[in-house]
């Protein structure tokens, strides 16, 4: 008989929520970003407003702007990810912090080309909330608790994206851009502050076995996979969303969209929750195609109440679909690089959402809205395919 003690599965349900969040950190850290998350969720549709309004140009030149701090931001968040990895978190949040301070002060003086290039140079030395969150997280969390852990995480960001942006333009439109963006550089500064003083543990310690024996090759065919599966994610969410909004505005509903959004996030919530609270569950490939698929059926939709049913399937499986992704690159990256591969993560979701966009902005255009959603939902099924298959090891697919 062996005297080997069991060591006990750790919990599912509200119990596994409760688990994660008494571990050492965890409460604080996730209070915190929920508050600092707001910022940047709110930064798009006020620099839209600001040169909408305030510079008198089209929403071309606004999405523009988009544009390049949405590229910075792809190119910065695995840069900084790998200066945490090897110099700590605090001088990341430092250099970001002062660097979102000065921006978001100087904003509302800039003309528009001043606008562009600073709102690139933001994008890259931008404080990567998102990222510092996922990589503490994976640091803090055992890793057979990391599911909960991580659809709570995406649960959350479905909550300021509902906040985010609307407080965004209410400041915009009942105060003024400039003082938007001056609220919004200010809670930039104080969200970095809060990330200095808690300080969450983001690499490994000095001295420990993971510091010293950690695997230094991050790169594989998996982690690929999952990049094209993340990306894919905000790809059809974002380019299903800009077509729901253009059905609304032929139909002459555009007032509806708020609460649409509201029942997708709402519906994304009870997905979440019900992915974290699970002890099995689908593969991010698998998530994903769902995801399209379901989608599929909001380009049906006719009117407001149409489209708020139609979108729910399709929400149940977004917080999922995020989770998914967010969990499975914590596992593959080393814990030498978990800033970087985290960082390369981000820079997934923020390429697949610069693809899907002006994609679906396109097809609207030329065809219909519903031709668009319908676009980028089958692009989203065909690239989750391609995961599937590039996240196969090499002796599953000689068999």
């Amino acid at each position: 008989m062996s005297g080997t003690i069991p060591v006990p599965a750790p919990p599912t349900g509200t119990a596994g929520y409760r688990a994660v969040l008494a571990l050492p950190g965890v409460g604080p850290l996730t209070a915190v970003a929920l508050v600092a998350r707001i910022p940047p969720t709110a930064a798009a549709v006020v620099l839209t407003l600001h040169v909408v309004l305030d510079l008198g140009l089209g929403y071309g030149a606004a999405g523009l702007v988009a544009a390049a701090a949405t590229t910075g931001s792809a190119i910065g968040a695995p840069l900084l990810g790998r200066v945490i990895d090897r110099r700590g978190l605090r001088t990341v949040v430092v250099l970001t912090t002062i660097a979102e301070g000065v921006f978001w002060a100087v904003a509302p003086s800039l003309d528009h080309p001043l606008l562009l290039a600073g709102a690139f140079a933001a994008g890259v030395l931008g404080l990567p909330v998102f990222t510092v969150v996922r990589q503490a997280l994976t640091s803090m969390v055992p890793a057979d608790q990391r599911r909960p852990a991580f659809a709570l995480d995406s649960m959350a960001v479905e909550l300021t994206y509902a906040v985010g942006p609307a407080a965004g333009t209410l400041l915009a439109l009942q105060l003024s851009p400039e003082i938007a963006m001056w609220s919004i550089g200010a809670a930039w500064v104080a969200a970095g502050i809060a990330l200095f003083v808690l300080d969450p543990p983001v690499r490994a310690v000095a001295g420990s076995s993971d510091a010293e024996n950690g695997p230094t090759r991050w790169w594989s065919r998996q982690l690929a996979a999952v990049l094209l599966a993340t990306a894919a994610t905000t790809f059809v969410v974002l380019g299903a969303e800009l077509g729901v909004l253009a059905a609304l505005q032929h139909s002459g509903e555009a007032w509806a969209f708020g609460p649409v959004i509201a029942v997708w996030c709402l519906a994304s919530v009870v997905g979440g929750f019900r992915y974290g609270a699970t002890r099995r569950a689908l593969p991010q490939p698998v998530l994903v195609a769902a995801l399209g698929v379901a989608t599929l059926l909001v380009a049906l939709g006719s009117s407001w109440w149409v489209f708020a049913l139609l979108i729910i399937p399709s929400g149940l499986l977004c917080a999922p679909s995020f989770a998914a992704g967010t969990e499975r690159a914590g596992a593959l990256a080393p814990p030498g690089a978990r800033g970087l591969v985290l960082g390369l993560h981000a820079s997934a979701l923020t390429l697949g959402s610069a693809a899907g966009v002006p994609l679906a902005g396109l097809v609207v255009d030329a065809i219909s809205p519903a031709a668009a959603i319908v676009t980028v939902a089958g692009i989203a099924v065909l690239a989750a395919g391609g995961s599937a298959l590039l996240g196969r090891s090499p002796a599953k697919q000689h068999l």
